[in-house]
């Protein structure tokens, strides 16, 4: 089964598709004729090549983090999205998207963000190219990561606050989805994650894919080996894990591993652990896993991490989750903290809260000694620092 690419109709499996208002229908088309085609192209290329190595800093390190290996008795390598420029993987796609509404003739760009780095990246990607950019953003999320909604108005971004529902991720999408609708001719809608209709998903983890490109790359470099024996990486909208995943996931004898938000527990009715509670249904304009009632109302997501508080994963990963191709683990808020604050102390990195909870898998998983396992760490703690000392 190939699990990389979706179908001509945007399904991966029996999930994917794209559910979206008659309105917004010549947008979603437009996109779905043209994505491949424009970035593709070798000017395309070129241009978004030459950003990501000089602007953004790429290529990131893998580092072999040795005291963390000695820990858990394993060979631990940490893929640095956190060095990129905005300090988080959601550069790599902002970058892409913004790139390719221009060529789309569209002016104005909207964004949503959870933890903000998407919001930043978008922001920047914005001020570089000289596009207007709106943000939507839960309000709660807006308290809780305060120094990205600061960071995302000094590069002249428009932060709108969603005041609907938990006042959180989704709401902040449902948000950007209604002014879309009001806007299609000038705007093009930068989603962050692997969801969405059809081609968002695939045109997103396909931005994200030079993660596990250089993961190949340099771990054949420093080990001798392509392929790791097992990646790991935090899944809420789920682009870190698409992207770290994208190039081992038809290989077969690479597993994969994803870190949901388990929030207070998965029976606590506090959670964000889609793949343990989660039925089919649509969601933001395609068929996945989502968490919701028994009649379809979406139940609200709880995580610590803002990044991860989302009440579904998307239909790339819902695939590989019913496929068992990766394995999903559910991390409550605690275990999460207790990961960024031991790496933190041993290894001398800071990381976000997203990228804790796949840290914290590896306190769930034995590993052998021989084992290559490589961790994404999506991106650095500053933004949760306010978090982080709530629990020092």
């Amino acid at each position: 089964m190939n699990y990389k690419n979706p179908d001509k109709h945007g399904y991966y499996g029996e999930f994917g598709g794209a559910f979206v208002p008659e309105m917004l229908y010549p947008n979603v088309e437009e996109l779905q004729t043209t994505y491949l085609e424009i970035i593709e192209s070798e000017s395309f290329q070129r241009e978004y090549q030459d950003l990501l190595k000089n602007y953004v800093g790429r290529a990131t390190p893998l580092y072999l983090a040795k005291n963390l290996s000695q820990k858990y008795n394993t060979r631990i390598y940490l893929k640095r999205e956190d060095l990129n420029h905005t300090g988080a993987h959601k550069i790599n796609n902002a970058i892409g998207q913004v790139l390719l509404a221009k060529r789309l003739g569209k002016n104005r760009i909207i964004a949503e963000t959870g933890a903000g780095q998407h919001g930043v990246a978008t922001a920047t990607a914005c001020a570089l190219l000289g596009l207007e950019c709106i943000v939507y953003m839960g309000e709660i999320d807006i308290q809780r990561q305060a120094p990205n909604v600061a960071r995302m108005k000094m590069l002249g971004a428009e932060v709108i606050p969603a005041t609907s529902g938990s006042k959180t991720l989704k709401d902040a999408v449902n948000e950007a989805l209604r002014d879309w609708i009001n806007n299609p001719s000038t705007t093009h809608y930068v989603i962050g994650s692997v969801v969405g209709p059809h081609p968002f998903p695939d045109l997103v983890a396909r931005f994200q894919s030079i993660i596990s490109k250089e993961i190949k790359e340099q771990l054949l470099e420093q080990s001798g080996h392509e392929n790791p024996d097992y990646v790991i990486a935090c899944v809420g909208g789920g682009s870190n894990a698409a992207g770290a995943f994208y190039h081992f996931v038809n290989e077969e004898n690479v597993k994969l591993i994803a870190a949901e938000a388990g929030g207070f527990g998965v029976d606590s009715g506090k959670s964000a652990a889609t793949t343990f509670l989660g039925t089919i249904g649509v969601l933001h304009g395609s068929k996945s896993l989502v968490m919701q009632t028994a009649d379809g109302q979406v139940i609200e997501p709880h995580s610590i991490s803002a990044g991860l508080d989302y009440p579904g994963i998307g239909p790339f990963h819902s695939n590989l989750f019913k496929e068992n191709r990766a394995e999903f683990f559910s991390i409550n808020d605690d275990e999460a903290l207790q990961s960024a604050f031991q790496l933190t102390r041993i290894e001398g990195i800071i990381p976000a809260l997203e990228s804790a909870h796949a840290l914290a898998v590896l306190d769930k998983k034995r590993f052998e000694k021989d084992d290559i396992v490589v961790v994404c760490l999506s991106g650095r703690g500053d933004k949760d620092m306010e978090t982080y000392l709530k629990h020092l």
